[in-house]
């Protein structure tokens, strides 16, 4: 026995409990006049959470990479061919109790905004300057999720029964305001994220100098 749980083992790559979904999006960059921007999507109303701003990208499918999902979803989702995207890199990603969302980073290369025609998944795309996000932090507002029980639940499965000790789970969530857009939650955790990396650089670009 123990040398089957050592074979078992010895290839086993380990991954996060109760991950029951898998999600990539692309963080896409685009040069406007000499200035760079983040783009975003506008979610139709034909799809979940219609009229919320996103980047481009979805469910990773079976066999699929995240970087693969990711490419896959903006060519889709903005109608554009894989040599208009230069994979840059990736950057943090959000794991939550029911799923992961990666993230990478790409440069939208020989296109313009005006030029964009999304499939029906997408109203509009709107761009924010890179700036932007480097001088202002966002809002972070604090969520209280609350713990529930389904009426069968096995209290009695438990040492201290019905009087167990719940953890109460206090979620911050980031919000930017912007005067035409909405912008939070995980699509602005990841802006956020990608606006400290920025801010990084240019402490050790100063350093440098």
């Amino acid at each position: 026995m123990i040398n089957k749980i050592k074979g078992k083992l010895a290839g086993y790559t380990p991954q996060p409990l109760g991950i029951q979904k898998h999600f990539s999006v692309l963080l896409p960059l685009i040069e406007l006049d000499g200035e760079w921007h983040v783009l975003y999507e506008k979610r139709s109303r034909s799809i979940s959470q219609p009229g919320e701003t996103s980047f481009p990208g979805g469910t990773v499918e079976a066999g699929e990479s995240y970087e693969a999902a990711a490419l896959r979803e903006t060519q889709e989702e903005l109608n554009i061919k894989r040599e208009n995207i230069s994979l840059i890199g990736e950057i943090d990603y959000i794991a939550a109790p029911s799923h992961i969302i990666r993230c990478f980073v790409g440069e939208l290369v020989n296109l313009t905004v005006e030029s964009l025609q999304p499939n029906e998944e997408v109203e509009k795309v709107f761009t924010i300057p890179v700036t932007y996000f480097v001088e202002n932090e966002p809002e972070f507002h604090p969520v209280n999720l609350r713990v529930e029980h389904a009426d069968d639940f096995p209290f009695e499965l438990i040492s201290n029964g019905n009087a167990h000790k719940w953890s109460m789970r206090e979620q911050s969530i980031p919000f930017y305001r912007l005067s035409e857009n909405f912008l939070w939650g995980y699509t602005a955790h990841l802006t956020h994220r990608f606006s400290e990396i920025l801010q990084d650089i240019s402490i050790e670009d100063r350093k440098n100098d």
